[in-house]
């Protein structure tokens, strides 16, 4: 996923890997020399100061790290002759908090976060600072944007569901049952729901996921979620209709395979724009 900040008059490209946010050296690198960043970033990474900050991290984060070829170049580290470019630090030392790009567009040096904010420091500690407050700027939207998805989640696998509810009270429940029982056959329908969307029941998927908290709707897509809440009005039909409950997982089935087709194939739909 790439994402873009703009830092002083400098659009800077963030980019994700294994779930970490990398920022682009190159782009960093512009406020110093827009000509020839590459010159930057060389000039910074071979200072001694600079090798040893970015064994540290990868001694800390990379158990893959060849500490015997940092050691080599540790030790050459600061002398005239020394030159270490990106591509040469990965592949000596096998490192992952660089990352270097081919490409005309896209292309360039990448850092992890850490890292990037070493190397913006370096370049100017007032620019670091502007870079650091975009970032966090964009991570809390990010993170917003996330809590009004889930929000969205939840509302939606609302919607029908005192409909589902009160067919099921008004066809399915016998008189003169107990507040458990009545539970049981509520569970029971909610069941033919999972199954035929999900293709299993809240207990399958618990036993598959025992270190999950809450049951399948909660990891659902919202295009997921948009056709349970389908399926829960269609069944609250086929109820009152008479339908009994095989025939009526059939048709749901059925339904919820027909609709998911439909939603997952509008790719630049009203749904894909909810996510």
């Amino acid at each position: 996923m790439k994402r873009k900040i703009n830092v002083k008059n400098i659009e800077i490209v963030l980019v994700e890997r294994n779930k970490l946010d990398y920022i682009s050296l190159t782009d960093i690198a512009r406020y110093k020399n827009a000509d020839d960043p590459r010159f930057v970033i060389q000039n910074w990474m071979k200072t001694r100061y600079t090798v040893d900050f970015l064994g540290f991290w990868e001694q800390i984060h990379n158990e893959n790290f060849n500490r015997v070829e940092f050691d080599t170049v540790k030790n050459e580290a600061g002398t005239n002759a020394f030159v270490l470019t990106p591509q040469k630090w990965i592949e000596k030392t096998k490192a992952i908090g660089v990352i270097s790009k081919a490409g005309r567009y896209g292309g360039g040096t990448y850092a992890h976060k850490d890292i990037a904010f070493e190397f913006a420091s370096w370049i100017s500690a007032e620019f670091k600072l502007y870079l650091i407050k975009e970032f966090q700027r964009l991570k809390e939207e990010e993170s917003e944007r996330l809590s009004l998805g889930w929000d969205l989640k939840r509302n939606l696998a609302k919607i029908n569901y005192k409909i589902h509810t009160d067919a099921i009270k008004e066809n399915l429940i016998p008189l003169k049952i107990n507040k458990r029982q009545e539970n049981m056959i509520y569970a029971n329908e909610a069941d033919v729901l999972n199954v035929a969307l999900f293709g299993m029941t809240a207990k399958d998927w618990r036993d598959k996921n025992p270190g999950k908290e809450g049951n399948v709707r909660d990891y659902s897509s919202v295009e997921q979620l948009v056709c349970l809440s389908n399926l829960e009005s269609m069944n609250a039909i086929l109820i009152k209709q008479g339908m009994a409950q095989k025939q009526r997982l059939q048709t749901l089935n059925e339904i919820a395979i027909d609709q998911m087709k439909t939603l997952l194939g509008q790719s630049n739909g009203s749904i894909k724009r909810l996510k």
